[in-house]
C-alpha cells in the first residue's frame, strides 16, 4: 500500500512505497530542499516540519537529536534525510 505525502503550502501531493527516504520523495516531486552534506545527515539543513502523520515516523534518533542540536535546527523540525516514509504525511518546510 502507497504512502500519501502532501506537501504545503504547494499543495503537491505524491504517492510514494513505504520505506522511501523523505528528502528523495520530496526531491522527486520537484520541491527544493536544502542539503550541504549530500545526505549524510551531517549539516542539519534538510529540516521539514511534519504538520500530520508524526506517529508514523521513527523517533529522532541520539544522531538526529545531536545534529539538530549542534546545527542549532528549530526541535519542531526532522531531518528529512533520516526519515523512512511509513505512513500518510504532511509536510512543509521554513522556506517554501
Amino acid at each position: 500500500m502507497e504512502c500519501r505525502i502532501l506537501f504545503l503550502p504547494s499543495g503537491l501531493e505524491t504517492s510514494v512505497a513505504p520505506g522511501s527516504n523523505l528528502l528523495e520523495t520530496a526531491r522527486g516531486a520537484g520541491l527544493a530542499v536544502a542539503s550541504a552534506c549530500g545526505a549524510d545527515g551531517i549539516c542539519g539543513r534538510c529540516g521539514l516540519e511534519i504538520v500530520e502523520g508524526e506517529s508514523t515516523l521513527e523517533p529522532p534518533s541520539e544522531r538526529e537529536v545531536r545534529v539538530r542540536e549542534r546545527n542549532r535546527i528549530d526541535p519542531n523540525l526532522r531531518l528529512s534525510c533520516m526519515l523512512t516514509v511509513e505512513g500518510d504525511l504532511v509536510v512543509t518546510a521554513p522556506y517554501w
